[in-house]
């Protein structure tokens, strides 16, 4: 089994679009599988829910598509509630209730050899999982998990790390980089005997022109979006990502 696992759009088409035609270029998948935050923050929300649906992407549900779906999420302030507003409008009813039937889980291979696909972690949709996140942390939040390997997103950092002999893998960001690398992440997946094989890929995509369509799309508050995307790290963390 290889499976193509992306995470956090953020309704950045061309960021999707970079990176589907990267995993095609690798080789293709056997299924591929996104890990939340498909639509919010961007400039094409629906479009990117209809490309996902057009190729058959197994779609799970973030913590800002439980926003658009069920209401006010988590400490959202005003600009936030106009900008999942305006989504709320381009995606229309059927999108809105696409995004609330998502799951929030994806479970992937047999119990001695498993794959968790989640957004943030196996408990919450909205509780990042750090690379140095310490033991009592993983413990709560993974603990008791049985799957031998758990990909995830919602922080937009790569990394891959061993934890108590599971394979924790973050696929970082499709849409909305914030490494300080500009270019969208994704990973592959591949299933081999006793584990699972991982594979980040970097893509490059035209920052410009999602720039533009932030810019003309009538997104409330698209000039800090913008900046968002162009300065492409966490706040902070800029004493340490340059």
């Amino acid at each position: 089994m290889r499976l193509g696992v992306l995470s956090d759009i953020h309704g950045n088409l061309v960021g999707l679009d970079a990176c589907l035609a990267d995993l095609q270029a690798q080789g293709g998948a056997d299924a591929i599988v996104a890990a939340g935050d498909l639509c919010v923050d961007g400039p094409k929300p629906r479009k990117v829910l209809q490309r996902l649906e057009q190729l058959g992407v197994s779609c799970l549900r973030g913590n800002s598509d439980r926003y658009i779906a069920d209401g006010r999420g988590e400490a959202i302030d005003s600009t936030a509630e106009a900008q999942l507003a305006w989504t709320r409008r381009d995606l229309g009813e059927k999108w809105v209730n696409w995004l609330r039937d998502l799951p929030f889980a994806l479970r992937i291979g047999d119990d001695d050899n498993q794959l968790l696909v989640v957004h943030a972690n196996p408990k919450t949709d909205f509780e990042h999982l750090w690379p140095d996140a310490d033991d009592a942390t993983l413990e709560r939040l993974v603990g008791d998990e049985t799957a031998t390997a758990i990909a995830f997103g919602h922080l937009h950092l790569p990394y891959v790390r061993m934890w108590r002999g599971k394979l924790l893998v973050n696929v970082a960001s499709a849409g909305l980089p914030k490494d300080g690398d500009p270019r969208a992440c994704y990973a592959i997946l591949t299933e081999r005997d006793g584990g699972w094989q991982v594979k980040h890929r970097r893509v490059s995509f035209d920052v410009k022109k999602v720039a533009t369509q932030l810019a003309d799309c009538g997104i409330p508050g698209s000039e800090e979006l913008i900046a968002t995307l162009r300065h492409h790290r966490y706040k902070q963390l800029k004493s340490q990502v340059p």
